[in-house]
């Protein structure tokens, strides 16, 4: 989930970078709450964003970490409920953390589409609902 939230407007090899040098400080939630957003953000640094990436870090954690199972949770509302989550993230961690088989729309994608004649005056987040 992280790794996911860290790769926002970054390069992969910035992202896989960051994300590194912070699983290495704090691979957990609540470890996370401890170590704090200053540390955070010193983890982080070389990406873009970095300042409200771990604000948002920060705070997905809080929620993690208050609630019962203390896991990412599984349900796409649930999901794009967390800060700086929103349905292309979701996307991706459903697939890549709980094998669901969805796909991440984003504006590219859409635009690909009505190029080919897949899809025509309808909102990617209305379009990827059903997928293409």
């Amino acid at each position: 989930m992280i790794a996911v939230l860290l790769s926002t407007r970054a390069t992969a090899v910035s992202a896989n970078q960051a994300t590194r040098k912070l699983h290495l400080k704090a691979n957990k939630p609540e470890i996370m709450l401890l170590r704090g957003i200053d540390a955070v953000k010193n983890c982080i640094k070389t990406i873009g964003l970095y300042n409200s990436k771990a604000e948002n870090m920060i705070k997905t954690c809080t929620i993690l970490h208050d609630k019962d199972g203390k896991e990412v949770p599984k349900p796409p509302d649930a999901l794009e409920a967390l800060p700086n989550v929103g349905r292309k993230t979701a996307s991706v961690v459903l697939n890549t953390a709980f094998g669901e088989p969805t796909m991440a729309f984003d504006t590219h994608i859409f635009r690909l589409a009505n190029r080919t004649q897949e899809s025509r005056r309808e909102r990617v987040s209305e379009k990827s609902k059903t997928g293409l």
